[in-house]
């Protein structure tokens, strides 16, 4: 009889503790289909861990272990925790994060981080931040995918959110709008044209995904009339990758693409700036979607939305992100095992 093959085992990191992060977190281990794909266990704190049970009306038992491995094969009613600190109260006040919670917060990132890059975990997920409070601690980093592209030693990392309908991913990321266009070049985007392709092959198990680059200007900035950066440096990048061998296409007007991308005509969107590929993903995706970061020798994923301190400590935020972050991170390691 042949054995089944081993669930990988996921790295959740907390977050922050002042947000709905521990709530979404048990809210989402507590479904029976994340536990059957994977074993897992939190980065956190043991107190805001708890609270977040007893907010959430969750049966969960908290089962603090001392290293990753004791995570496996532990049962379905169990929250595996490694507690990294020991929070005070006004530490974890909802809505009110403090310079202690967002170091908290970074600590929890790099020890997840670092269970992957040694091979302990085959993945992470990770809770809302506050990137405030992380710089306050003196931690100097936009958001996730830049502490993480640090912390690999990367600097060819793309950021992507994900549902089952749209996929898109970023040339810039968080950048003050008046920034971008002097931020866009062509190695920027090639680089991103060529990220997407490979993880889209791994994430589809397409070896041909057919990738979508939106134009960065109004009708492609119409002969030059609304900017020429498209005719200049978009359009020859993508000339570029159809060389290489790589199914891509455009630059296209954005206000279009992304019907057609929704319609199923391409596997993903390459889009310019931040805003320009998250509010349609968002208007799809606002419950479901996932972001992941692209190009690190590990497999991230997390919920693509913030803290949400409205929701904080009432049990009431969805956790439907947290859900599909989990799922995918388990899908992503079991296709990375597969034999190319």
């Amino acid at each position: 009889m042949i054995s089944p093959a081993p669930k990988p085992l996921l790295a959740i990191s907390m977050g922050d503790p002042c947000g709905i992060g521990p709530e979404v977190i048990v809210a989402a281990l507590a479904d029976e289909s994340v536990r059957r794909q994977s074993d897992l266990f939190v980065v956190g704190d043991a107190a805001a861990m708890a609270r977040a049970i007893a907010v959430c009306g969750s049966t969960l038992l908290l089962s603090e272990i001392a290293s990753p491995g004791e995570a496996v094969g532990m049962s379905a009613a169990c929250l595996p925790l490694l507690p990294l600190t020991n929070l005070g109260v006004d530490d974890m006040q909802y809505a009110c994060p403090t310079p202690v919670s967002g170091d908290a917060a970074y600590q929890y990132i790099c020890t997840a981080a670092r269970f992957c890059l040694d091979g302990t975990a085959a993945a992470m997920v990770t809770a809302p931040i506050n990137k405030d409070a992380m710089n306050r601690a003196g931690h100097d980093f936009h958001g996730h995918t830049e502490l993480l592209a640090e912390l690999c030693g990367t600097a060819d990392f793309v950021m992507m959110l994900a549902g089952d309908i749209l996929r898109v991913s970023l040339v810039t990321i968080h950048e003050a709008l008046a920034d971008v266009p002097g931020l866009i070049n062509g190695e920027k985007v090639l680089k991103t044209i060529r990220v997407t392709h490979d993880s889209m092959r791994l994430l589809l198990d397409n070896p041909r995904p057919r990738i979508a680059v939106a134009a960065l200007n109004p009708h492609c900035g119409e002969n030059g009339m609304f900017g020429s950066e498209d005719d200049r440096i978009v359009r020859p990048a993508v000339e570029m990758a159809c060389a290489e061998g790589i199914d891509a296409s455009g630059p296209f007007a954005a206000d279009t693409l992304f019907h057609f991308a929704a319609k199923g005509s391409y596997d993903a969107v390459v889009a310019m700036y931040h805003d320009q590929g998250l509010i349609p993903l968002k208007l799809l995706h606002f419950d479901d979607g996932v972001n992941i970061t692209l190009g690190l020798p590990i497999i991230r994923t997390s919920v693509d939305h913030g803290t949400a301190y409205d929701l904080s400590g009432t049990g009431r935020a969805s956790h439907q992100s947290m859900l599909a972050a989990l799922r995918m991170a388990a899908r992503m390691a079991v296709a990375r095992t597969r034999p190319s």
